[in-house]
């Protein structure tokens, strides 16, 4: 990152912990791209987990709708996500939590990926280390998720046509595949830069492939031809359906 990425990302950062202070987080960490070194400004979110000594009663609940109310305005606040636990709420991966993200307050869980991520390489923000809080993943349980979610929910989109011609379902359907291929294959997880190398090794479209480099990390959304959406999208649920297939009956 350029020291312009770290003063930006981390002025953010700052104001809202010191918004968040009046709750007396337990901790705060990191994860997703922030910690794991594929951080890009501008375009990465912030992903944030926050332990607060809680109950979150409505009180403190609306207390952290406006914190982030009064970050709105501030560069990169659209991109930061953060999910609130409380020490006695932290051990069920089933379990939905406090979440702000997209603008917005809803209940969301803390995926065994995330908590691996956070066990793995988690950047702790505030307070203590996610091990003193968070109980390990298994790597049985941690392949069983990402087979599962490719299973119930990437498998199924793949058939709706419409979605596949936007770079989000593209760059997130591929980029997710690669990554749960090299989890169940290895017991590892690997960042969205490293997965397009995978996807090159797994046999994806390398047209697709670099399409995404080049707009996740080369600056820029070079005009395409006006078939090229749909071509894309063509070849991606082509390669997916398949490879999605062939995952699930290897690992389920």
């Amino acid at each position: 990152m350029t020291s312009r990425t770290i003063s930006r990302t981390d002025a953010l950062l700052d104001r809202f912990l010191s918004g968040l202070r009046a709750l007396g987080p337990v901790a705060v960490w990191a994860h997703g791209s922030l910690a794991g070194g594929d951080y890009q400004e501008g375009r990465s979110d912030l992903d944030l987990i926050a332990v607060l000594a809680g109950p979150l009663a409505p009180r403190t609940v609306w207390q952290l709708a406006r914190l982030h109310a009064r970050l709105r305005n501030e560069p990169l606040a659209p991109l930061l996500h953060c999910t609130y636990l409380t020490p006695g709420r932290t051990t069920d991966p089933e379990r939905r939590h406090l979440t702000w993200a997209h603008g917005q307050l809803f209940r969301r869980t803390v995926t065994p990926v995330t908590r691996r991520e956070l066990h793995d390489f988690g950047r702790v923000l505030h307070g203590k280390p996610p091990g003193a809080l968070l109980p390990p993943v298994p790597d049985r349980a941690l392949g069983a998720f990402v087979v599962r979610d490719q299973r119930d929910f990437w498998r199924p989109a793949v058939d709706k046509a419409h979605l596949w011609r936007a770079n989000v379902w593209v760059d997130l359907g591929l980029l997710t595949f690669a990554r749960a291929t090299v989890t169940v294959r290895d017991g590892r997880l690997i960042s969205k830069r490293e997965a397009l190398d995978e996807l090159l090794a797994l046999g994806a479209p390398s047209e697709v492939v670099a399409d995404i480099t080049r707009r996740r990390y080369d600056e820029g959304d070079e005009p395409a031809d006006e078939g090229w959406p749909a071509r894309r999208a063509a070849l991606t649920r082509d390669y997916l359906a398949p490879a999605i297939d062939g995952l699930v009956t290897s690992y389920a």
